[in-house]
């Protein structure tokens, strides 16, 4: 996006969504409640000194009581007072301080921040406050109101479920993807959907689709990386009868197909620079296009929507200049707060046809029952292929857990591992994978430095002082004497 609001080559303005104030604000998010499932989502506004506690404020309370809310494009829905008797009436106090949050806690609920106990700590933008078995808190720094959509009214659909197209999120990133589809999708004009794996840029495209005046018609669907080499033209354009050789049936091809209607090409990144090259007059305005096999020139009224994750300067500049809007699909890096809504979505359709595992992992109210360890977990997660990874994820917690609650089993601490930590001057380690391996091995540091193939338990140590992460109790070694053991 350039300076001024405008997306480059001929790009169409796509103003982001931004505080009516016109900067962003310190927010604490709920990611996962134990007594209140249904509150993920609500965010509150840390704009100086501030109270989190159960209910209403308390007498002599000087600073304010953090109230949460529903909040959307154009509206801010207060939300009821925290409850749940494990949360103390004053629980943390906390103050903004230069981009980052001071936290004290003072209720008789534990605060545990990247795994450790802490009476006190500072917090920045995608940390996590764990609340016991309570209470999980994202910290985030988003816009305290958003302006109403420019697509049109707010569409109703009940607070962090599945729009109508499927999208789920409630943060600001993903109400940024819904107006900028609403507005390309009535433009008319063709659409790049650039994104990495597994971001949804399909769902996008087929909501892009279902909100243009060419709904009433199905869309057209083909990955482009799955055409046939020396046969794409054919794929796309079709062919006349008998060719290439006599008595063939006539094809009609893709773009024949989507007449009237719309042709979404995933991964257009794939395709060849020379079949790039063929796309560009029916990517023009009179949809010129030829069979194989015929001489004459045919036209075609439809609309393509492209999708890829590689960089933009991959494709034919003069290719790339015909998708006059072009629309970023965010990953669960620019949406952390959406990661428990469409958990929640993805664990209650992937055990719709389980009855067994419905029973044991779902609540009453249709709510998953999440331990707080993996909610945390999977905030905290460097995420590569996204709702695809989220989902598989879910699925390992479930089908490997044995209580009534998807946990962070050694199963899926071993997935959440991004690399192995090896011991070494200049080696950081990596916190969540910590946190991770110790929560798989209940707390005994031999095993996780094992798993974390670390020399010993006294290298795993040094990393858990770096960070700031508590021994679970085998007994941290006294300084000085992290050499000595000969353990291995």
């Amino acid at each position: 996006m350039t300076g001024d609001g405008t997306l480059p080559d001929e790009g169409l303005p796509w103003p982001r969504i931004q505080d009516a104030g016109g900067r962003e604000r310190l927010h604490l998010v709920i990611a996962w409640s134990l007594e209140e499932p249904g509150r993920a989502g609500e965010v509150a506004a840390v704009e100086g000194p501030a109270v989190l506690g159960r209910g209403g404020a308390q007498p002599g309370e000087t600073a304010a009581r953090l109230e949460f809310a529903r909040v959307r494009p154009g509206e801010s829905v207060p939300a009821a007072p925290l409850r749940g008797a494990r949360i103390s009436r004053t629980q943390l106090k906390l103050a903004p301080s230069e981009g980052a949050l001071e936290v004290e806690n003072v209720g008789r609920c534990p605060l545990l921040v990247r795994g450790a106990e802490s009476p006190r700590a500072r917090v920045r933008p995608g940390d996590a406050l764990v609340l016991g078995n309570a209470l999980v808190l994202l910290v985030s720094r988003r816009p305290r109101v958003l302006p109403p959509l420019q697509s049109g009214p707010l569409p109703a659909f009940p607070f962090g479920r599945p729009d109508a197209h499927g999208i789920v999120g409630e943060s600001p990133a993903a109400w940024e993807l819904r107006d900028r589809l609403a507005l390309a999708a009535t433009s008319g004009h063709h659409v790049l959907l650039h994104g990495e794996s597994g971001c949804g840029k399909e769902l996008a495209a087929r909501a892009l689709h279902a909100l243009s005046p060419r709904a009433g018609k199905p869309l057209v669907a083909r990955n482009a990386a799955t055409f046939p080499e020396g046969l794409v033209d054919a794929e796309l354009f079709g062919s006349a009868r008998s060719y290439p050789n006599a008595g063939s049936p006539e094809r009609r091809g893709l773009v024949g197909e989507a007449d009237g209607s719309t042709l979404f090409l995933d991964e257009i990144g794939e395709l060849p620079a020379a079949t790039q090259a063929h796309l560009l007059r029916l990517l023009d305005r009179g949809g010129e296009y030829q069979r194989l096999g015929e001489s004459r020139v045919r036209n075609a009224d439809l609309r393509v929507v492209a999708a890829t994750n590689r960089a933009l300067d991959a494709l034919k500049h003069d290719f790339l200049a015909r998708f006059q809007a072009r629309i970023e699909v965010p990953g669960l890096a620019e949406r952390p707060e959406d990661i428990p809504l469409l958990a929640g979505h993805l664990v209650r359709g992937m055990l719709e046809r389980n009855d067994a595992l419905r029973a044991r992992l779902v609540d009453p109210n249709g709510e998953p029952r999440v331990d707080p360890a993996l909610a945390e977990a999977l905030l905290l997660h460097p995420f590569t292929h996204h709702m695809r990874e989220l989902e598989r994820l879910l699925w390992l917690s479930a089908s490997t857990s044995r209580g009534e609650f998807l946990e962070l089993t050694p199963q899926v601490a071993a997935e959440l591992r991004t690399r192995p930590i090896a011991a070494g001057a200049g080696e950081t380690g990596d916190p969540a994978a910590i946190h991770a391996a110790l929560a798989a091995a209940q707390g005994n540091v031999t095993a996780a430095a094992r798993a974390l193939g670390l020399k010993n338990r006294f290298a795993l140590y040094r990393l858990m002082r770096r960070h700031g992460i508590a021994s679970p109790g085998e007994g941290e070694p006294p300084p000085g004497d992290d050499e000595g053991s000969g353990e291995t």
